[in-house]
């Protein structure tokens, strides 16, 4: 009995993710770690270092450093981080990245510069295995419109108010990134009460992880790749 608890221990693996702010840091706790526990994956949110900023000040260096802490910290564990794109003021080519469409060409060269950018930095700690990059297109509450119905219901308005918003925009993660447009702000518009670490994991935990996957793509593929992960020695 004792040799199989060994051995089923060996199969997990620990991942930490750097964050902005409160908000996904309690999303990771309380909605995605339990959904990934139970594939062996054990998350544990972080949020990004800097005296008196609670979130929203998306800067490179700013989770350049505790990036590396992670991966110098201890050598079993990988890092990956929840960003969302919305917000971001300096970033690795960052104005390239805006200038491309789409939505899916944009997070894929942020992420692929910011893993070249991460491995520059720390070439000792095999970061092009351990860390994985991700960028929330193009905000944390784009997840929330995986499910109209269940958001409009929690916000108290006609769901074809939020439905009305995806098709407009072809689906969530397409919600776009002006200052009146994004998730958040469109969910502020139909409910000035909205509160993203409050209002927002209460409907994120209503919506579920599997839901976000169906409605999510690039959700969908960080989770996959978090999934096959494998231990590291």
């Amino acid at each position: 009995m004792l040799l199989w608890g060994a051995l089923s221990m060996n199969n997990f693996v620990e991942v930490y993710a750097i964050v902005e702010g409160p908000t996904e840091a309690k999303f990771i706790k309380e909605v995605l770690a339990p959904y990934l526990g139970t594939k062996h994956v054990f998350i544990s949110g972080i949020i990004a270092s800097k005296p008196g900023q609670k979130g929203g000040d998306i800067r490179f260096d700013r989770f350049k450093n505790d990036i590396g802490r992670q991966l110098k910290q201890r050598a079993d564990i990988y890092v990956t981080q929840f960003v969302d794109f919305y917000g971001i003021h300096e970033w690795p080519e960052y104005a390239a990245i805006c200038e491309l469409v789409p939505h899916t060409a944009k997070a894929e060269k942020f992420c692929s510069t910011t893993l070249t950018a991460i491995q520059g930095h720390f070439p000792k700690h095999d970061a092009e295995r351990r860390f994985i990059p991700y960028v929330c297109m193009h905000e944390f509450e784009a997840l929330l419109f995986s499910d109209t119905t269940k958001l409009a219901n929690h916000l108290g308005v006609d769901p074809e108010q939020t439905e009305r918003i995806v098709k407009s925009c072809g689906e969530p993660e397409c919600i776009n990134n002006s200052s009146e447009t994004a998730p958040s702000k469109r969910i502020k518009n139909l409910n000035a009460r909205y509160g993203k670490t409050s209002t927002g994991i209460t409907i994120a935990q209503a919506i579920g992880i599997d839901t976000m996957r169906e409605q999510c793509p690039l959700f969908d593929a960080w989770l996959i790749k978090l999934e096959n992960l494998t231990p590291l020695h």
